[in-house]
Order: C-alpha cells, then sequence, then structure tokens
C-alpha cells in the first residue's frame, strides 16, 4: 500500500495529518513550498488546484480536506472514526456544514466582506452569528457532533474552530474553547501537531 500526504506546515495539511495519525495509518509526507512545487506540473497532474493537502491512496487521488478525512474514514474503518452508515446523518452534516458555511463564513469576515441583508441570501451562510449560534448550539447538548463518539467530522469542524480561536476569527464562547480543549488532549492531535511544528522549525532552520 502507498499513502503518502502532499503538504505544507503552514496550511489545512495540518488538518489531514492529524487524521492520518488517528487512523494510525503509515504514510509518507512530501513538503511542497508555494510558489515553486507547489506550482509544478509533476504536482499540477495530481492537484490542478496547485493547492494543499492532497492524498494519494494507491491509485485514489483525494483533494479537499474534508474528503479527504471522510475518505480515510472508510479507507482505515477499524479506527472508529465514522459512525455505522445508517447512522451518518448527522456526521455528513457537519463535516459539510464545516466545509461550506463555517468556512465561508469566518473567511469572509476575515477579509472584510460585508454583505448587505439582500446580499445575505445568495451565500450559504447568511451571516457569521448565525452559523456560530447554529455550531454552539449543538455543541452545547452534546459533547460530539456525530454521536456519542469522536468521530471525524469533530476532528473537521474542530480543526476549524481551533484556526479561529488562534487567529480571533470567531468568538470565544465557552463551547467553542471546551470543545477544543477535549480535542486538543488527543494523542493523535498532539503527535500530528508536534511533527508539524518540527517541519516548521526546520524550515526556518
Amino acid at each position: 500500500m502507498s499513502l503518502i500526504l502532499y503538504t505544507h506546515p503552514r496550511s489545512r495539511g495540518r488538518i489531514a495529518r492529524w487524521m492520518l495519525e488517528e487512523c494510525g495509518a503509515d504514510y509518507e509526507v512530501r513538503v511542497l513550498e508555494y510558489g515553486t512545487s507547489m506550482q509544478a506540473e509533476e504536482y499540477r497532474r495530481i492537484n490542478p488546484m496547485r493547492k494543499v493537502p492532497a492524498l494519494v491512496h494507491d491509485e485514489q487521488v483525494v483533494t479537499e480536506t474534508a474528503a479527504i478525512c471522510a475518505y480515510l474514514a472508510d479507507a482505515f474503518p477499524e479506527a472508529d472514526l465514522a459512525p455505522a452508515t445508517s447512522q451518518r446523518g448527522a456526521y455528513y452534516r457537519w463535516l459539510f456544514f464545516a466545509a461550506g458555511p463555517l468556512e465561508a463564513a469566518i473567511v469572509n469576515q476575515a477579509l472584510g466582506v460585508k454583505l448587505s441583508v439582500e446580499q445575505q441570501g445568495f451565500v450559504g451562510y447568511g451571516e457569521l452569528s448565525r452559523v456560530l449560534d447554529t455550531l454552539d448550539t449543538r455543541l452545547q447538548t452534546s459533547p460530539w457532533l456525530a454521536g456519542d463518539d469522536f468521530s471525524a467530522a469533530d476532528l473537521y469542524v474542530g480543526a476549524q474552530i481551533g484556526f479561529g480561536l488562534q487567529f480571533n476569527t470567531i468568538e470565544a464562547r465557552p463551547a467553542f474553547t471546551d470543545y477544543w480543549a477535549r480535542l486538543t488532549a488527543r494523542q493523535a492531535y498532539q503527535r500530528a501537531n508536534a511533527l508539524d511544528d518540527q517541519l516548521m522549525a526546520d524550515a526556518e532552520g
């Protein structure tokens, strides 16, 4: 089996690395640089968007971080990172909530995009406060998003919350800070974070 993660330590590749560590997978890391190897023709054949992360699992190429998380949960079922197929409604809901409304709302807020009331109807999130209220309400009723146990949905949504708290792009609500504390206590997160921090230190070195 060949499992290769194309990444950069200052990217969403950190989320994919965390997911790989949760899976207990053996994988190879290839670090690409912005403006050079990430733009090279060789990598463009893997991801024409010329961004990271990308995952190559034997002949399967997976891009987009939420898709990578969902794919790995299925590829490594022994890690128990997805509910049973018949119980995946909430799992899919929150994975794509984070990939769509949550990320779009946070990014637009960070970029200073101001939407009129009329324009809010054209975007998938309406306004950031509505998105955060929706997530806050869920986290006040359950420690995990998709059921009684941690899943890939928690990893992906939690990473978005963690980035938001780190860069002050979302409010540090108690439900969010408590959730992030639970996630960062996981050994797989700590291993992945240490590995990517070391990559950054080596590059700056």
